[in-house]
């Protein structure tokens, strides 16, 4: 979406958050649950109603709350989903007409081949992407947030590669936030992640899961399993001494 684009990472994120904020308190009042939000995945968090931006104190403790802006954050007090009261924790997310559209763009793009028609496509999705970057067939980069992936400049994702900027940790709680690759990355077939950031010239070997295990990948580095050891055959002149 055009409002998500010429912006920073930080920027994006505070927006995302301070739109969730305020459909959390929709919810949460029609419901009359407490919701809270959190900077960390296992942090009790802050009642979101004092987070309100269209209060003057509520705008204040949402800037304190927001500086500085951190990678990820976690919702908390959704409830049960067999709970008469529980909230779906894709409602406080969007709303559905736009979770409907996205999940069909999705689809749309994961057919897709690697043509620069594919990207145009994804960045009218709302996923920032550099120049001269490549994305093969099958990749999916998750509708749930896409102005939360950020792809650099000369970079290639895999084909059939997952991007996702979300987890649903169950009874009513789940975790969004960035993720990040760089410049002139190769991101490998099948390379599995989560929120990360991924600094430049980095590669994944074809398969690797890199969250939840890594937060960050340095510039530079080579990440997957070592090559399998190979043992020479013996010498069939010997064998038969």
């Amino acid at each position: 979406m055009k409002k998500y684009q010429q912006q920073s990472p930080e920027q994006v994120m505070r927006v995302v958050t301070t739109e969730i904020i305020e459909r959390a308190i929709r919810l949460g009042r029609k419901k009359k649950r407490t919701i809270s939000i959190s900077k960390t995945s296992g942090g009790v968090g802050v009642d979101v109603t004092t987070l309100n931006p269209k209060t003057a104190t509520g705008r204040a403790n949402l800037d304190k709350f927001l500086t500085p802006v951190k990678r990820h954050y976690t919702l908390h007090g959704l409830g049960k989903p067999e709970e008469r009261d529980s909230i779906n924790w894709r409602a406080v997310n969007a709303p559905a007409w736009r979770r409907m559209l996205l999940f069909y763009q999705l689809l749309v793009s994961v057919m897709h081949k690697g043509t620069p028609g594919k990207i145009r496509f994804l960045r009218r999705m709302g996923v920032h992407i550099g120049s001269n970057t490549e994305i093969m067939q099958g990749v999916w980069l998750d509708h749930f947030r896409p102005e939360l992936i950020f792809i650099g400049d000369d970079t290639l994702i895999g084909a059939f590669s997952r991007l996702t900027v979300h987890a649903y940790e169950g009874n009513g709680r789940f975790r969004y936030g960035l993720v990040e690759i760089g410049n002139n990355c190769t991101i490998g077939a099948g390379t599995g992640m989560g929120m990360i950031k991924i600094e430049d010239h980095v590669r994944t070997l074809p398969g690797t899961t890199l969250s939840p295990y890594l937060v960050k990948v340095p510039r530079g580095a080579v990440v997957g399993w070592n090559p399998p050891h190979v043992q020479q055959a013996a010498d069939e002149s010997q064998t038969a001494e």
